[in-house]
């Protein structure tokens, strides 16, 4: 079985893409075909995946978006169904943990056994002691947040730590120190492309999922130029709202398939 990182980088040159597609199913927002259907948030996600997996190089689902609506039996389904359906396309699990010891031991087996996900999104507040459960499990994937693409990110992000920011000496551990699994990546926010040039110089060829772009305004030029590596790649550009939610009526699907081929253009007019 791959690990993870293998999974990208063999997904980045297969797809030709570095396009990530964020999963927030809201069913307020869904189109009046799925109304009141048992399982709609599978059904919607399904049939998104579906229609932008040939423009994609991952997939995200933020698990609030299911467990708020008691819908965790359908995220295990939805994950099942993309690696059956669209193998080697990587999972990644948003769900921003953050927890040490038997807690967090209980947080990446929910992510890695449980939903099978390739990787997860982990919070570093609490120090290495609060990643290593995840990395016990071979082969998967462990994405820190490093820079966020919220304007709060800055009230602690940017705190000066020995003569720099908070967030560098994170890339630092995490590019130095933490990644013994090799399966390390971190979240750096679109929204600020020169602390993405910084990361990047910080942690050579790390992956870095970079949310923001899209409804959250980050500009596609601007994060290709300063995050990609020597190769092309590297880069996971997340965006979420602006491609499935591109079309409000039952052709919600097709709009989110024309969306996502859009943002791997533009993405790709870049690298």
């Amino acid at each position: 079985m791959s690990s993870f990182i293998q999974m990208l980088r063999q997904s980045w040159q297969q797809t030709n893409s570095l396009l990530c597609v964020g999963l927030d199913p809201d069913p307020a927002k869904f189109p009046g075909a799925l109304a009141n259907r048992t399982e709609a948030i599978f059904a919607f996600c399904r049939d998104i995946v579906d229609a932008t997996a040939p423009y994609a190089s991952a997939f995200k689902p933020q698990i609030a978006y299911f467990a708020a609506h008691r819908a965790e039996d359908q995220l295990e389904q939805l994950i099942a169904h993309i690696h059956l359906h669209h193998p080697g396309l990587p999972v990644i699990l948003d769900a921003k943990r953050g927890d040490i010891g038997s807690t967090a031991q209980q947080y990446a087996r929910e992510a890695f056994e449980r939903y099978r996900a390739d990787a997860v999104t982990v919070n570093p507040y609490m120090g290495f002691d609060s990643l290593e459960p995840y990395l016990e499990h071979a082969g998967k994937g462990v994405i820190v947040l490093c820079r966020t693409s919220n304007p709060g990110g800055s009230d602690l992000q940017f705190l000066d730590a020995g003569g720099r920011p908070l967030y560098q000496v994170v890339a630092q551990l995490a590019a130095q120190q933490w990644n013994a699994s090799g399966e390390l990546g971190l979240v750096v926010g679109a929204t600020f492309p020169q602390e993405i040039e910084i990361v990047r110089q910080i942690t050579g060829d790390m992956p870095l999922l970079i949310p923001g772009i899209g409804a959250q305004g980050g500009d596609v030029e601007a994060t290709v130029r300063a995050g990609r590596t020597t190769s092309g790649a590297g880069m996971l550009i997340n965006s979420s709202r602006a491609i499935i939610y591109a079309g409000k009526g039952d052709d919600f699907a097709q709009a989110a398939a024309l969306a996502a081929q859009k943002t791997r253009d533009q993405i790709n007019a870049y690298r």
